[in-house]
């Protein structure tokens, strides 16, 4: 029966496949031939993207490359604020909510907010003018997603793709999960990432992604895995103890709660430990309704086990904790799962160096 859907799924299609790509093809060579036109800036600007639809990372590495930079910059990142519940152009502000910029905006003005700009905005051409605008000293954007967003010409262009799920094994959309031809990885990266190696990667996968990418000489090529750290109360006033996942035992439950792309490698990390792990998974930028909300207390409340915990990943938690529906009582009860990026085979040093001296080289030839 599998094999016949996939037979039907080809048919129906594979020729939806051949007009998008032709669609995102006939677009790509408007912008070569300067017919759409790419507008370049007189300070450096750096996209993080992918050409796969959602789950490559994006968030934790615009994270890390924040935390990289925001010291020696005076740093803005542009999100289009997918998902947001208003539109233009918005900064970030006290009182803003994920409804009001999107959750990945939303996260990154929490954890760094006092430290760089957070702006969202459709038009990324006119937000970094009103950014630019509004705050001169701004010497350093970072655009969030923004691969497919032509219309910048950005100074150094980052595009991540999953270990498991290579975009060179991947089809134009609907066929698969590309967004446009994988050539365009060739015609316009400078640095590509492999994201969510798993911890026992050997030499052999390091040459396989050099021999199928074949890039050229001047564009980089990255490894990349998480690190998980300590468990992450949401509802800090609410927690009276946060939970060390290496003493629970199979008397203990877990419900993992998810609403991201790809849920996979939280879900295989929590199964490393010797516990019960039941998952509850929701669709990617998913926004929890009170029906959802009474869906995941019940199910909590009816699972038996000496300790019982939720774990949530950061990006969902950010709108759990602004959910007006989530009950008192399991407040202190769940707690998001904090990840960090972390470079193969040998140190960050050789990501952070070469980062770092390539956007100070454009910035100088921009000058």
């Amino acid at each position: 029966m599998t094999e016949y859907l996939r037979i039907i799924k080809n048919i129906i299609y594979t020729p939806l496949s051949l007009i998008y790509g032709a669609v995102t093809y006939i677009r790509n060579k408007m912008f070569d031939f300067n017919i759409l036109k790419s507008e370049s800036f007189d300070i450096p600007v750096i996209s993080v993207g992918n050409i796969a639809v959602g789950g490559t990372g994006k968030t934790p590495h615009t994270e890390y490359i924040i935390s990289l930079l925001c010291e020696k910059y005076n740093m803005a990142m542009l999100s289009r604020g997918y998902k947001r519940k208003t539109s233009g152009f918005i900064m970030a502000f006290a009182n803003c909510t994920p409804q009001d910029i999107g959750d990945e905006a939303y996260q990154i003005y929490q954890k760094y907010g006092n430290k760089i700009k957070v702006a969202v905005c459709e038009n990324r051409v006119n937000g970094i003018k009103k950014i630019r605008e509004i705050y001169p000293e701004i010497n350093l954007i970072i655009l969030d997603d923004a691969f497919q967003h032509r219309y910048v010409k950005p100074s150094l262009s980052i595009v991540l793709t999953e270990f498991n799920h290579p975009f060179y094994d991947d089809k134009l959309l609907p066929l698969g999960r590309l967004r446009e031809s994988k050539h365009a990885i060739k015609e316009r990266a400078d640095i590509v990432i492999i994201t969510k190696c798993p911890d026992d990667i050997k030499p052999v996968d390091f040459r396989l992604f050099k021999k199928h990418l074949t890039l050229y000489p001047y564009q980089k090529l990255y490894f990349s895995k998480y690190r998980y750290d300590r468990l992450c109360p949401i509802y800090t006033d609410a927690s009276t103890y946060i939970p060390m996942l290496d003493i629970f035992t199979k008397k203990d439950i877990i419900l993992a709660v998810t609403g991201i792309a790809n849920p996979i490698p939280l879900i295989k990390y929590l199964k490393r430990y010797d516990t019960v792990v039941k998952v509850m998974h929701f669709p990617d930028h998913h926004n929890f309704s009170r029906a959802d909300i009474n869906d995941i207390e019940d199910v909590y409340l009816k699972l038996k086990g000496r300790y019982k915990i939720i774990i949530t990943t950061e990006k969902d938690a950010v709108r759990l904790a602004n959910n007006p529906y989530f009950p008192h009582r399991l407040k202190q009860h769940i707690f998001y799962q904090p990840i960090n990026v972390e470079f193969l085979p040998y140190s960050n040093e050789q990501f952070d160096d070469y980062l770092v001296k390539e956007i100070e080289r454009k910035n100088n030839n921009s000058k």
